[in-house]
């Protein structure tokens, strides 16, 4: 099951995963609304980046306060962007990413075990959390590079 597990989370055998999704996006639709989107691509990365990590902190961290929902989910819509704004996004993404394929990867973890202050929910579920939610905006994200004519197959 853990291999799966990893496999959902870094490579999505049914689908296009994250990083294929981001695959040679142009630099300059990476914060470009467009029709019938409520968010950029950046937005919503930056969505999935805040997402993961509190769904990561909250399995981990007893302590951990998650955001207010939904204003602390989402960047702000006035929110400045640039490069540095971006790399900032990606590797914290990736880093929390890869925190949750070590946690997968832990054998001493139970992850049918229920998380000892998550209020009866498992290890598994988080994960499986985790990919659920990346996959779905994973599926936006594609869709506004299609209206940007920037999504090669």
């Amino acid at each position: 099951m853990r291999k799966e597990l990893i496999e959902f989370l870094t490579k999505h055998p049914a689908h296009v995963s994250v990083k294929q999704s981001l695959q040679n996006l142009k630099p300059e639709n990476r914060h470009i609304k467009v029709k019938h989107f409520d968010h950029t691509i950046w937005e919503i990365f930056e969505h999935m980046r805040i997402a993961q990590e509190d769904i990561l902190q909250y399995t981990l961290n007893p302590g951990w306060k998650s955001p207010s929902w939904p204003d602390n989910y989402w960047p702000s819509p006035h929110a400045k962007f640039s490069e540095e704004i971006w790399q900032k996004t990606y590797s914290g993404f990736y880093a929390d990413l890869q925190k949750t394929v070590d946690l997968v990867n832990d054998v001493n973890l139970d992850l049918n075990a229920e998380i000892p202050h998550g209020e009866g929910r498992t290890y598994l579920r988080e994960v499986l959390l985790i990919i659920d939610h990346n996959a779905y905006h994973t599926g936006q994200v594609i869709q506004i590079r299609k209206k940007l004519s920037d999504w090669n197959t």
